[in-house]
């Protein structure tokens, strides 16, 4: 039997009524009460983590007009073309929030092979070098082909949700062969593996290594023993070294981060001149900001000011606070989503809510250490904030799960039937 960092896979242990199990909220009903239905309420760390998304939401619209009215313009687009575009994301992930708030997390058991089947089928779609796939279906956009259907569509997203979906399902199902390599850790190598290679061919190397890292941390809390990750480590690690030589934009973004040229008056580089651009920006707004809308790094200094470093917008409009804000806001939801981890009610939906905690916390601190060049520059997007569609609609998706499995089900009758907020009485 496998003991991880979640407890065994095999027995789940979790006390009720905390632990989200069904509970009744009356044994005997009373008969004056007019109707009965079974109903997900919200724990408080649901409820805390629904208010904190909801409001990096809405700063996430505020600050994409301002970050991207100026390119809209160039565009001959009207002003507010990507924040009509985002609000329309905004809407599609509040549905998506709203249904999966209140489906059983533990469907997503039974779907992770068609999920992880899906997302296979669609990476693979945007990498086949022939027509329709390179020409209609996947076209090239900067350089790469990460999207279908026209831009609207980025399958690398879903394919993280794949991933924290997927990867659970086969832990506890193999719980009692993980410490061995071959029938334990090669299922998920292999499959992992592919979706890695997809995103490499793209190429997407933040992708790629995004994969192997979430299936990393769920293997370990599941118990996965560590020599196999040291083992693993010492193989990928020269072949990640190898792949950074052989690609010159990323060797270039690896060794300009290295020589500290970002902080260099003048770089001598568009990738360091990019990150210096935001420097300026974050340092610009001092304590408080410039104020809304008054930012000039958006103004083409910083190119994709609205996506990749939409946080340099915020230190420069919003100033110190603005960044500190983001940083807490964030942290709160890491807080508020390990500790839904911790309650889950089984142990497949414990790892389930860390892969989805720890997906969106890791993206939100890498992006904000990027636009302080604290980190190389990675192409990674703000959660909730940057602009882009598939992203925006996957984070409330994700956070949609991450409350049903803070959420406890129950029996309630009467006018509290309908009321999700309504606390449990003693």
């Amino acid at each position: 039997m496998t003991v991880g960092v979640f407890g065994d896979l095999g027995t789940p242990s979790y006390a009720p009524g905390a632990s989200g199990r069904d509970v009744e909220r009356d044994a005997v009903p009373d008969p004056r009460t007019r109707g009965a239905r079974d109903r997900w309420r919200m724990t408080p760390e649901a409820r805390a983590l629904t208010v904190v998304s909801g409001v990096l939401a809405l700063i996430g619209l505020v600050v994409l007009f301002s970050a991207s009215a100026i390119t809209a313009m160039n565009e001959d687009k009207p002003p507010y073309a990507y924040f009509l575009k985002q609000a329309q994301g905004l809407l599609v992930g509040v549905v998506a929030f709203a249904v999966t708030a209140k489906l059983d997390a533990e469907r997503w058991q039974r779907w992770a092979w068609w999920i992880m089947g899906g997302s296979l089928l669609m990476m693979l779609a945007t990498v086949l070098p022939f027509p329709p796939f390179n020409t209609i279906i996947a076209p090239e956009r900067n350089g790469s082909h990460r999207f279908l259907l026209g831009g609207s569509l980025q399958p690398a997203e879903f394919a993280k949700l794949a991933v924290i979906v997927w990867t659970p399902m086969m832990l506890v199902r193999k719980a009692a062969v993980l410490r061995r390599l071959g029938k334990g850790l090669g299922p998920f190598l292999v499959v992992i593996g592919l979706l890695s290679l997809f995103a490499m061919m793209q190429p997407d190397l933040s992708m790629a290594m995004t994969f192997c890292v979430l299936m990393a941390v769920i293997l370990f809390a599941g118990g996965a023993r560590t020599a196999h990750f040291v083992f693993l480590g010492l193989l990928a690690i020269p072949l990640l070294v190898q792949k950074v030589q052989d690609t010159p934009y990323l060797k270039r973004r690896v060794d300009s981060w290295l020589a500290g040229e970002a902080k260099t008056e003048k770089p001598a580089s568009s990738v360091a001149d990019q990150q210096n651009q935001s420097l300026v920006a974050i340092g610009s707004g001092q304590l408080l900001g410039v104020g809304f809308g008054e930012g000039q790094q958006q103004r083409g200094w910083v190119p994709l000011a609205y996506n990749d470093f939409i946080a340099s917008v915020v230190g420069e409009e919003f100033g110190f606070v603005g960044i500190v804000s983001l940083i807490v806001a964030f942290a709160a939801y890491g807080w508020l989503g390990f500790r839904i981890s911790r309650q889950a009610r089984t142990p497949y939906l414990s790892l389930v809510a860390l892969g989805l905690t720890y997906i969106t916390v890791l993206t939100a601190f890498v992006h904000l250490g990027v636009a302080m060049d604290l980190l190389p520059n990675t192409g990674l997007t703000l959660p909730f904030i940057s602009f882009g569609r598939s992203n925006l609609v996957l984070t409330m998706l994700m956070t949609g799960i991450l409350v049903n499995i803070g959420s406890t089900r129950e029996r309630t009758y009467g006018v509290d039937a309908t009321d999700p907020f309504v606390a449990s009485p003693a």
